[in-house]
């Protein structure tokens, strides 16, 4: 009887541990659900704030917008009625997966403030310089070697995609160092 039952006169330790481990994935694909129904909330919302111009056709600059949040909250609701019903989604199972394994903060904590850097430093050293810290720094951090090689990729990166934005798009990106340069600005 000992083996069956844990000192606190409860299930056993591994029927015990699914049966947290079933409420606990209920519980996150209820937060998934409300999460992405409430995204779609929040751009339908946001979407009626969006200036229509007196000129725009049928088709107005609301109508992807609204699209796109419509179809967030259906699948946001789809996710709902689908746990409520017991479906749930199954659980990971590949060969490369180690459960055990410990998320390594120190490595989250760099790509984030490699992200914050991007965000901040795009207006004062321009988009080509920004995308390469952002992709150097992430490269590094994943452990890419010798260091340099994901500085020249970055920058030849935000350059290349600075060009495509100014020829392709018209559009330009903050250029930083790089204003001025004719096939750089949009």
């Amino acid at each position: 009887m000992a083996d069956t039952m844990s000192k606190a006169g409860g299930p056993t330790s591994a029927a015990g541990r699914a049966a947290r481990e079933g409420r606990v994935r209920r519980i996150e694909e209820y937060a998934l659900g409300g999460l992405i129904a409430g995204l779609g909330i929040f751009t339908l919302v946001d979407t009626a704030t969006i200036v229509v111009p007196g000129s725009a056709n049928a088709m107005g600059p609301r109508t992807f917008p609204y699209f796109i949040g419509g179809l967030l909250v259906l699948a946001g609701m789809a996710v709902l009625v689908a746990t409520w019903r017991g479906k749930l989604g199954e659980a990971e199972e590949g060969e490369d997966v180690d459960a055990d394994a410990r998320t390594d903060w120190l490595t989250v904590v760099k790509l984030v403030a490699f992200f914050v850097a991007q965000a901040v430093l795009i207006d004062w050293i321009g988009w080509p310089l920004s995308i390469a810290i952002l992709f150097a720094g992430a490269a590094w951090t994943l452990g890419a070697r010798p260091w340099w090689k994901p500085v020249v990729i970055g920058l030849a990166m935000g350059l290349v995609l600075q060009a495509v934005f100014a020829a392709g798009l018209g559009l330009s990106l903050p250029a930083g160092p790089f204003e001025g340069v004719p096939f750089l600005h949009g």
